[in-house]
């Protein structure tokens, strides 16, 4: 396993010890939980780019994968309706 040595600024350190604070976690824990989450943010907005940018230039399987996924949520819209 890797390890990162990070220099953060007084107000960063402080928001970090207490969100660390309030999931009783250890702040390195933290920290890394943060991290993880944040990449797996910026991965998925990449992905979104992407599909954004293969839609436009008209690439027929983005289109279609569009249509699939806007189906699936017209169907979880249906389900919630009494």
């Amino acid at each position: 396993m890797a390890r990162l040595n990070l220099t953060l600024d007084q107000d960063t350190y402080a928001e970090l010890g207490a969100h660390a604070k309030r999931a009783r976690k250890p702040r390195a824990r933290v920290a890394k939980e943060l991290l993880i989450e944040g990449l797996a943010h910026h991965a998925a907005r990449e992905r979104r780019r992407r599909l954004a940018r293969d839609y436009a230039a008209g690439r027929a399987d983005a289109r279609a994968l569009l249509h699939e996924w806007e189906a699936g949520q017209l169907e979880l819209l249906d389900d919630d309706e009494p």
